[in-house]
């Protein structure tokens, strides 16, 4: 049985999809939900110019990560759930590295992450924050795949 149910949502359909079986679960077991986002700062910048461009673009993805959070938590809200949301930064680190801190933090019961399941060449130029998840976490772990190729 679940009890805490942690939600890494992006905004992406994919994570939405996730979003939506982490509700249904959740209203069938009566479970507590927490929708994560994180902050990831993936670019890498130079010059005198770089700490000013990057102090914007930080704010500018807080901002969007704030509505993303906003509008994934009234989502469930309208299914009956009570949702608590929480934003977490990695600048420059790794996406799947702070689930999985997260997922202990709490402590989940379970992890729902929507995930594209991609292979081969394209999961190794991309990576695959999923995968480091399953990996790494005790926590039990459902995935659910994306629609789109």
């Amino acid at each position: 049985m679940y009890r805490r149910i942690l939600v890494p949502v992006d905004g992406s359909a994919t994570s939405l999809r996730g979003l939506d079986e982490a509700i249904r679960l959740a209203k069938d077991q009566k479970a507590e939900v927490r929708l994560l986002h994180v902050v990831h700062d993936f670019l890498t910048t130079g010059g005198q110019g770089a700490a000013v461009y990057m102090t914007l673009l930080r704010q500018d993805l807080r901002e969007r990560g704030a509505k993303i959070l906003a509008e994934a938590a009234e989502v469930a809200r309208r299914e009956g759930l009570e949702v608590v949301t929480k934003m977490d930064e990695t600048p420059g680190g790794s996406v799947g590295e702070l689930i999985v801190e997260q997922a202990a933090a709490w402590p989940a019961d379970l992890l729902v992450l929507g995930t594209h399941g991609r292979r081969g060449i394209r999961r190794l130029l991309m990576g695959s924050d999923a995968e480091y998840v399953v990996r790494m976490t005790p926590v039990p772990v459902l995935l659910v795949r994306s629609t789109e190729d």
